[in-house]
């Protein structure tokens, strides 16, 4: 599915490295499916926790403020995961399966929030998507084809 990307960040001689939450690096996985990826995808964190989304860079003031489940933390996530590896592209992932967390109470149980930056350009890419699949791995899936949509409109 990511074939394309991947081709087009190398031809652009950009990289990429992503922070996800609820996708549990499914997206990183699917990029480094595809050959030559190596030369794209610089780091990958996987932050189900808001205490390893501080320690990423996630401000704790935007949590309590908006949620773990909102645009800002998204935005949060694809920022600091983009200056913590220098990347061209940082993509920033969190949201709900249709799960209540019971540390995390507010935000839809079902929507998704998405964020790309692009460092180059200080520019963020911000979307939603309603996780309406009955098991993860197809949530999943929808937002790795969202986020891969976003991208190759970004790149």
């Amino acid at each position: 599915m990511l074939e394309k990307l991947v081709k087009k960040l190398i031809n652009n001689k950009k990289t990429i490295s992503t922070m996800e939450s609820c996708t549990g690096g499914a997206l990183a996985s699917s990029i480094t499916n595809v050959e030559g990826a190596s030369e794209i995808l610089k780091f990958s964190a996987i932050t189900y926790s808001n205490q390893f989304k501080i320690k990423m860079g996630v401000s704790k003031d935007i949590i309590d403020k908006y949620s773990v489940y909102s645009i800002e933390t998204a935005k949060e996530m694809s920022y600091n995961i983009s200056k913590f590896t220098n990347s061209n592209y940082g993509v920033g992932i969190t949201g709900k399966f249709g799960k209540i967390d019971k540390e995390n109470l507010a935000g839809d149980d079902y929507t998704v929030f998405i964020s790309i930056y692009d460092k180059d350009n200080n520019k963020f890419y911000n979307d939603t998507l309603k996780a309406v699949k009955h098991c993860r791995k197809e949530n999943k899936l929808l937002v790795i084809e969202k986020v891969n949509e976003m991208l190759l409109n970004i790149v």
